[in-house]
């Protein structure tokens, strides 16, 4: 199955149109079939995914701000939904905005940076990252929340969807659980798991709680929920934008790259870089009318 999704632009019938022509070319493509009017549509083929990636290619103009992806259609809607917080779910780095108070952000948000590119230990990286925070008072966590962390587009949408589907859905972040507690509450997930800053009661102390949670505990994240609700791997869907998300974007039946650093687009099976959350739902073959708001 091929999914189209828009990201900031509309979707046309004359931008379709050439896509299934290009479809045509190369495989026996079915007619467009529209998830949701100028935002997203299928098109079902029997054909090389190869062949047909290449054709599209050049096809579709960078300048239409397309998401395109081929998707399995057996066991196409998921039941588990496994994200990472961070860039993915909200919008900011919440270290990098800790940062910002002690007027670290550049020098944080760098380290941050080769993180999530997967050139650094992360265990390591997070550490050198918190223990410049030391001293910050534990006021700036709440103030960061309140003015700085905010949902991504769509985040609420793919919670309540999938939970309306008979779906669960779990934060797993290598931030802190100050904020995935709160998020996860916003945002409508049912659990969630994260690092624990220390303190003292009144500020940070530079420290971060053992053991950390990074990429293989997100990965152990993904296997004992799925064998606690007994489902299996293939009906999880993983998504996130950092290196620490590749094992679980691998292990998942259904892994997306969300605007994510190269190594993690390289990998997944999915990639958005254009649109909103929401894309998460059309990729899973949700049409427009079957998207809950809340």
């Amino acid at each position: 199955m091929l999914n189209v999704a828009a990201g900031g632009t509309s979707l046309g019938a004359e931008r379709a149109r050439a896509i299934h022509d290009a479809c045509r070319a190369v495989a026996d493509a079915a007619d467009v079939d529209w998830l949701a009017q100028s935002k997203s549509f299928d098109i079902a083929f029997d054909g090389d995914p190869d062949a047909l990636r290449a054709a599209l290619h050049a096809t579709v103009r960078d300048d239409w701000l397309l998401d395109i992806n081929v998707i399995r259609t057996a066991n196409r809607r998921k039941k588990l939904l496994i994200a990472d917080m961070d860039s993915t779910i909200v919008g900011c780095e919440c270290i990098d905005e800790l940062a910002d108070f002690v007027g670290l952000k550049p020098k944080v948000a760098a380290i941050t940076e080769r993180a999530m590119r997967g050139e650094l230990d992360f265990p390591s990286a997070l550490r050198e990252r918190v223990a410049l925070l030391k001293g910050l008072p534990l006021e700036a966590m709440a103030r960061v929340y309140a003015e700085r962390v905010h949902l991504n587009p769509g985040a609420r949408e793919l919670t309540a969807t999938m939970r309306a589907n008979g779906g669960h859905a779990v934060l797993v972040s290598g931030g802190f659980t100050y904020f995935t507690k709160r998020v996860a509450a916003e945002a409508g997930f049912d659990s969630h798991q994260g690092n624990i800053l220390a303190n003292d009661g009144k500020a940070l102390t530079g420290r971060v709680e053992d053991p950390i949670l990074g990429r293989e505990a997100k990965l152990e994240a993904l296997e004992t929920t799925v064998a606690r609700l007994g489902w299996s791997a293939d009906d999880a869907l993983a998504v996130g934008d950092g290196a620490n998300d590749l094992d679980m974007i691998k292990r998942a039946g259904l892994g997306v790259a969300y605007h994510a650093k190269p190594i993690v687009a390289a990998a997944a099976g999915a990639s958005i870089v254009h649109g909103d959350l929401t894309g998460l739902l059309y990729l899973q073959g949700y049409r427009e009318d079957e998207i809950r708001k809340n």
